[in-house]
């Protein structure tokens, strides 16, 4: 029998249609799980049915340590995105109506992946032209304020909350992997803990104001520089998600991605993985 369920992620409403099978695989959503008297506009919905696979025309594809991503198109309006591990494919979902109505059609294989994908690009697609943008971050709070880290797969993002974890009281993590950030209507932002974290499992449904966002590098020595303009800029884009190939995306994105580079605090952290790292990162950004 299929049931709705409600979540709220970055005061954004959105729903899941599935049977009991695929609801039990949503535990790390249930922190976010909205009441039905809740129930208002939702920003997206989703309904997952078990008949895979889609016939659809290849526009561009990603791999990322194993697990490709293929998008492409069903006619002149339906975004379609194949999820595949190992060559194999998980699910094919199917976007219409602004991606405001997603179809995931399940093959049987890697359920739940399949599921957390969906679920992350009909928010970052839908929620694009609302001051929102879903980062591939780590983000720590600290005194009531929320601080990102950025940089490539590798780069030490995790490795660098633990240690202001590790060495600076007060420290809590909010997320270590997909946060979202939304511009509010008074034009300060916000950081969001999600249901989403890579390997780290961490779904706090948190906020706090956002202090600052610093990109990471790895080096011999310990050093941070203070980025402004289009460095501030080009700093924040990598790390965003979205089909920057859709121009209304794409505009809203950009329109994000500036107001956060103008008002926002950028650094940039050349470092080695240890205390004194965190604690020059903290002394200088964290005012």
């Amino acid at each position: 029998m299929k049931s709705t369920l409600y979540y709220i992620v970055a005061e954004h409403l959105f729903c899941v249609e599935s049977d009991e099978s695929i609801a039990a695989l949503l535990e790390n959503y249930e922190p976010f799980r909205a009441a039905f008297t809740e129930a208002g506009q939702a920003l997206f919905s989703l309904s997952v049915v078990n008949d895979g696979p889609v016939e659809y025309v290849e526009e561009w594809r990603q791999d990322e340590e194993g697990q490709e991503t293929v998008c492409g198109h069903i006619g002149p309006d339906d975004s379609v995105f194949e999820f595949r591990w190992g060559g194999r494919s998980a699910g094919w979902l199917v976007c219409e109506a602004g991606y405001r109505i997603g179809t995931l059609h399940l093959s049987g294989f890697q359920t739940k992946a399949a599921l957390d994908n969906s679920l992350m690009i009909l928010f970052a697609m839908a929620s694009a032209c609302t001051g929102t943008v879903l980062f591939h971050s780590a983000v720590v709070s600290l005194d009531g304020r929320g601080y990102m880290f950025l940089g490539k797969s590798g780069t030490g993002k995790s490795t660098h909350a633990r240690l202001w974890l590790q060495n600076i009281p007060g420290t809590e993590l909010m997320n270590d992997d997909n946060p979202a950030v939304r511009i509010k209507s008074d034009g300060t932002a916000v950081v969001y803990g999600t249901p989403w974290s890579g390997k780290t499992p961490c779904y706090r449904n948190v906020s706090a104001p956002l202090g600052g966002i610093v990109l990471l590098s790895q080096a011999p020595y310990n050093r941070i520089v203070r980025l402004k303009g289009i460095g501030a800029y080009a700093a924040v884009v990598p790390s965003i998600s979205g089909k920057r190939w859709d121009a209304r995306i794409a505009d809203g994105l950009h329109e994000t991605e500036n107001a956060l580079a103008t008002y926002i605090p950028v650094w940039h952290l050349d470092c080695l993985p240890d205390a004194d790292a965190a604690h020059l990162c903290k002394d200088t950004i964290a005012l």
